[in-house]
């Protein structure tokens, strides 16, 4: 893999090389590979581990530093920053799970975000985005059957929603959210307990809605199977958080 080429269309994919490899640094430190105060490996050796050039390596680490998960100590080298207290990396205040106002009002910037996703997706996705769109469904279906929590398939299936528009600003946008994109993984903070089955159901119907909308090439359907399906959250968030 290579950026140095000339014309337009080369120049295209260095931007793509850029986001791909601030992608990969960013998932590392979000991921926890990567911890506070690591030392990443020298501008040559992260050059040799993506197969990029050196300006591509530079551009990424500027944009990592744009948001406050790197710092560059001149002579010293590139180190990961510690989140700051109270704040998501990008600034965005944290969910309180206690309170039903904080887990709505995310909710309601992620329909912003996921309506016009769904939309995107249903117009622009390809055969193998959409495969991928329903191996993530049939991912959340095995964890129901089996009993397990579903909060990293249900993320897993959004995140494949973005990625079929084809914008990477979609997917970068609810990965700057973080867990607290699916606000039961907070409700449930230390219990590894699964949500209750019809609860599950009801969500895997609409899921279910929102895929076959996006493989039939139907945007207005698949905005407004994604529109039922965030504003169906905000309703079982309130009784979830309620219940005694």
């Amino acid at each position: 893999m290579s950026d140095d080429t000339t014309g337009k269309a080369p120049a295209r994919k260095g931007r793509n090389l850029v986001e791909t490899v601030g992608r990969r640094i960013r998932d590392a430190i979000t991921s926890g590979e990567l911890k506070p105060g690591d030392k990443l490996p020298t501008e040559s050796g992260m050059t040799e581990q993506h197969q990029v050039s050196r300006t591509v390596i530079r551009e990424a680490i500027a944009s990592l530093r744009a948001d406050s998960l790197v710092e560059v100590r001149h002579g010293v080298g590139v180190f990961v920053l510690p989140p700051q207290e109270g704040l998501l990396q990008n600034g965005l205040r944290n969910v309180d799970a206690g309170r039903v106002s904080s887990i709505i009002e995310m909710l309601e910037v992620r329909a912003a975000i996921e309506i016009e996703s769904a939309g995107l997706a249903a117009l622009r996705s390809s055969p193998a985005q959409q495969e991928i769109i329903f191996e993530c469904l049939e991912a959340i279906e095995q964890q129901i059957v089996v009993g397990n929590p579903t909060v990293e398939s249900d993320r897993a299936f959004h995140f494949a929603i973005a990625d079929s528009t084809n914008n990477p600003r979609f997917r970068e946008l609810l990965e700057a959210i973080g867990k607290q994109m699916i606000p039961r993984s907070l409700l449930s903070e230390g219990d590894a307990s699964p949500s209750p089955a019809d609860y599950m159901a009801q969500i895997q119907k609409e899921h279910a809605a929102i895929a076959r909308a996006i493989a039939d090439g139907d945007d207005s359907a698949a905005r407004d199977a994604m529109r039922t399906h965030l504003k169906g959250s905000q309703q079982r968030y309130r009784s979830l958080i309620r219940r005694p």
